[in-house]
């Protein structure tokens, strides 16, 4: 997905918003040839009062004209989301986005324009905008203001998703929510495994492509840390920046944006030799990657850290071990 724009204008005031500034009952239009589309940007499994729930929002122009509209600095005065449950009953708006919308307050804005056949995507967290507490089935909307939340106003409407809520996520000992097998509803805990059955089943689920199992073992933080500006960003980040690092990652990943040599699936892998002592250890993977017409060989080193006596990878190496026909 092409995710391009032109900013217009950098930063410009609107207008004061009173205290007291209500909901505004938007008369819903369709710009010709514009898409406003919403998908979950990091599907899991997703629980009542727990992590956040990104959703990415992607704006495409398949119109012939400049498609221009008005993007806050403050999200919730050009974005709404409308919640329901199965029974048509709207969830009620998060506290914060109230408070928000209800100070006196002057908002910055960008003005934004698309090109034709071009995009231009953000993500944010549902949670931002409703109250979600509450285990069950929903289905989520999104509104997107080109003049911003204010009245009189128009509101183009997206696609609708299936939100399933589960209740309260299971703490595991050390307090954090373990994770969902998706496939069966199990509880996925990471055992005390030794290096060589940590790559294993990491890279066995990756070729049954279990991603939840696949990053079971894997150190997103530590991998993310790797690259200096990306270490100085984590740690100048909240809490809750850190989760969004995290969802960008595991997305990012799985769709080879980044470390593409450790998400493709190999077609057979041997591990060749492992070392390790009480807190470190390698451990050398030979794989194969069947092509159409040949088949690549590529020599892995995976790095592992022990902490709480389980062992997670934390960083890894790739070299070329050339390649082989295939037999026809």
């Amino acid at each position: 997905m092409r995710n391009f724009c032109k900013l217009l204008t950098v930063v410009l005031v609107s207008g004061l918003l009173p205290f007291g500034f209500s909901n505004p009952s938007p008369v819903y239009a369709s710009a010709d040839g514009v898409e406003f589309n919403i998908r979950f940007f990091d599907r899991r499994i997703y629980y009542a009062e727990s992590d956040p729930i990104f959703v990415q929002i992607t704006i495409n122009n398949n119109s012939p004209e400049t498609f221009r509209f008005k993007l806050a600095d403050e999200r919730a005065f050009s974005l709404d989301f409308d919640i329901r449950t199965m029974a048509n009953r709207k969830l009620a708006e998060a506290d914060t986005l109230i408070r928000k919308r209800t100070f006196y307050q002057q908002i910055y804005f960008r003005e934004i324009a698309i090109e034709a056949g071009e995009s231009f995507s953000f993500v944010e967290d549902l949670r931002d905008y409703v109250n979600l507490k509450q285990p069950g089935s929903f289905r989520v909307r999104a509104r997107v203001y080109p003049e911003l939340y204010r009245f009189p106003t128009v509101a183009l409407e997206s696609n609708s998703l299936a939100l399933n809520l589960r209740p309260a996520a299971i703490q595991g000992p050390d307090g954090i929510p373990l994770e969902m097998d998706i496939a069966t509803g199990a509880v996925l805990v990471r055992q005390n495994l030794p290096p060589d059955e940590v790559v294993t089943y990491m890279l066995r689920a990756r070729q049954e492509s279990q991603w939840e199992k696949f990053f079971l073992y894997l150190d997103v933080e530590a991998m993310l840390s790797r690259d200096a500006s990306q270490k100085r960003k984590w740690l100048a980040e909240n809490e809750n920046g850190r989760r969004k690092m995290i969802a960008e990652y595991r997305q990012n990943l799985q769709s080879s944006v980044v470390d593409g040599d450790i998400s493709i699936i190999p077609t057979t892998f041997d591990i060749e030799q492992t070392v390790y002592n009480n807190n470190e250890g390698t451990v050398n993977v030979l794989a194969k990657f069947r092509g159409p017409d040949y088949t690549d060989i590529r020599r892995y080193t995976y790095f592992l850290e022990r902490k709480d006596n389980i062992w997670t990878i934390v960083d890894y190496s790739m070299e070329s071990a050339g390649t082989e026909g295939n037999s026809r």
